[in-house]
């Protein structure tokens, strides 16, 4: 018996196991969420209000990891700087490239001409509102910033903002709950239950993860690219939600989800950090700060002006992701 715990502690500190429990966990948790979206949660509201919460689940996580020593916060800025900016350009500039639909889909939804353009519309505008948030966070993240220090106000200031965002969301469901008449189903608890149990098994996976990381010495392994590394490796579940949704033919739900996913980040994760720690900002926050709003501006006009993100368009955005990528962490 002892020799099979010690057989089973040695596989889960293996970095190639835990990688593979990070991914197994984001795929369940993803499997329920996309159950719910029949459920009471649809659309543009789930990628904005639900899925956030798993596909970001994993920064939380790493600042609560992190917020073991108060000097951590400039990697978790770090982290999630990056993993914005990877949404915003890469997994976006890919969809575009390969997957260039304008934001109406759903089969139902064109089997009427004015049905499809009512469809097409909400989506573009719900779409827009949650751009002009990631101005609103982001640009009050730089403002709060700009002495070189966020501390416990600052903190309280990003997490109201984040607040605020969610419980106008709740409203919207409930709302639109209420004009359709339609009510939460009980399987929903089920779902919550499994997407809990997920969200262990990547606290988990997160936790190893970053103690290996913390004890390697290579030339970019090691403790001081932490906030990339980390940020990059959570780009993953968002990847996935980003080919799933693409494959389907909903793209409004691969812009909503990538972009609400920045919203876990900025100002959540980094808010929270702050309230408990004062942070440090790194160096190079004002470079990511000014891609993450330039990538934004391009997805705003974007979606305004033509209901979707352009093939050129992801050209453009994959190449300032190469060029953030060259600056942040090769130069």
């Amino acid at each position: 018996m002892e020799s099979l715990i010690e057989n089973i502690q040695i596989y889960a500190a293996n970095p190639l196991v835990l990688l593979a429990a990070f991914v197994a966990a984001s795929f369940v948790m993803i499997w329920r969420l996309q159950a719910m979206e029949s459920k009471g949660f649809e659309g543009t509201v789930l990628g904005t209000l639900i899925m956030p919460y798993c596909s970001g689940f994993a920064n939380l996580v790493f600042a609560y990891v992190m917020s073991s020593s108060a000097s951590n916060g400039g990697l978790v800025v770090e982290n999630c700087i990056v993993n914005n900016a990877t949404n915003l350009t890469l997994i976006l500039g890919l969809s575009a490239i390969f997957c260039a639909p304008t934001v109406v889909q759903n089969v139902k939804a064109r089997q009427k001409v004015k049905k499809s353009a009512d469809f097409h519309r909400i989506n573009r505008l719900n779409l827009l509102f949650t751009l002009i948030a990631l101005f609103l966070f982001s640009g009050t993240l730089w403002a709060l910033a700009k002495d070189g220090v966020l501390d416990f106000y600052d903190g309280l200031v990003l997490v109201g903002l984040f607040v605020f965002w969610q419980i106008l969301h709740v409203f919207e469901i409930l709302k639109d709950n209420i004009r359709k008449n339609k009510t939460f189903h009980w399987s929903i608890v089920l779902d919550l239950l499994l997407i809990a149990a997920s969200a262990y098994g990547i606290y988990f996976a997160v936790d190893h993860l970053v103690g290996w990381v913390s004890k390697a010495e290579g030339q970019f392994l090691n403790f001081a690219n932490l906030g990339w590394l980390s940020g990059v490796l959570m780009v993953l579940p968002n990847a996935f939600l980003a080919v799933y949704y693409a494959r389907i033919g909903r793209q409004d739900i691969v812009l909503s989800s990538q972009i609400g996913d920045g919203h876990i980040c900025i100002p959540m994760c980094i808010g929270l950090f702050s309230v408990f720690n004062p942070i440090q900002v790194p160096g190079f926050f004002q470079t990511g700060i000014f891609v993450i709003l330039g990538a934004g501006v391009v997805h705003f006009l974007s979606v305004a002006f033509a209901g979707r993100v352009p093939r050129f368009m992801g050209v453009g955005l994959v190449g300032a992701y190469g060029l953030f990528l060259y600056q942040g962490i090769i130069q």
